[in-house]
């Protein structure tokens, strides 16, 4: 008796959850029958209140429904701006070269390529993550230079936009943080004792960042670099340089200024 009731029990609760999970899956969906306008404002609400999820639900049913209206290609931007404040660094650059794709001409694509280059720009993993480790070795810096090309293709591109000034600025401080990466990596290499790699990397920022502070450095580990690896005409030639560009530096003998720990030079831009 006992077992026929426990299979009698077992059966009730198969069929009770059976029936539970059809009413879910056959619930109204509330926004059923809603406009266009009503889809955006709402998923614009969610992400004031910042429900990210809720809304890029919103969105992509916006776009499914009414593909072809204007409301279609905003969301598709606001897609990408919310996967970009939600932390989703993939999905908001795949949102992005989609638009670009497919809306090359639209009149607000110009914020699009600031976006791009905003999601690179604050990519703490390629562009910050590297100053968080005083002997960091060599890292991608993948997305510190898709940062700068956005932001120069912007400014090339459309130099009348509300965001090319902003976009003009950030370029300056990316061209100096690319600078100062190869600066100390340079040094990494320096105090390892791979004199011809510092060599190689510190001649490289003074080649392509001629205008950032940082060549200072740079020009003073080739000197030192030079020094160690017993080639004293390059020694001398680079030392010129060095003085004539830089006469007032208080580099010391150590590399170090006057007065500084051993990470300030880099932790500058934290």
């Amino acid at each position: 008796m006992r077992i026929h009731f426990l299979k009698f029990t077992l059966a009730a609760l198969a069929l009770s959850l059976s029936a539970c999970s059809i009413l879910q899956s056959e619930s109204p969906d509330e926004t059923r029958g809603w406009s266009a306008a009503k889809l955006y404002s709402e998923a614009r609400g969610e992400l004031a209140a910042l429900n990210y999820e809720k809304s890029l639900q919103l969105l992509e049913k916006l776009e499914s429904r009414y593909p072809f209206g204007t409301y279609a290609q905003q969301a598709q931007m606001d897609a990408a701006y919310v996967h970009y404040k939600a932390g989703d660094q993939a999905l908001a650059l795949a949102a992005i070269e989609r638009f670009i794709k497919l809306h090359p001409d639209h009149p607000n694509v110009d914020y699009m390529y600031y976006l791009r280059g905003l999601v690179n720009f604050n990519d703490r993993k390629g562009i910050l993550d590297f100053l968080a480790n005083q002997d960091a070795s060599e890292r991608d810096q993948k997305a510190l230079r898709e940062s700068f090309d956005s932001f120069r293709l912007l400014v090339e591109r459309f130099p009348k936009s509300i965001y090319a000034q902003d976009a003009s600025d950030r370029l300056g401080y990316l061209l100096n943080s690319m600078a100062l990466y190869d600066v100390h990596v340079a040094r990494y290499y320096y105090r390892r004792g791979a004199y011809l790699a510092a060599v190689n990397r510190a001649q490289a920022a003074v080649q392509n960042y001629r205008e950032s502070p940082a060549i200072e450095e740079a020009l003073w580990i080739m000197v030192r670099s030079y020094d160690a690896l017993g080639m004293p005409k390059l020694r001398d030639d680079t030392q010129r340089v060095f003085q004539k560009n830089f006469p007032n530096s208080d580099l010391t003998a150590s590399g170090e200024r006057p007065g500084s720990t051993k990470k300030t030079w880099w932790k500058i831009w934290q």
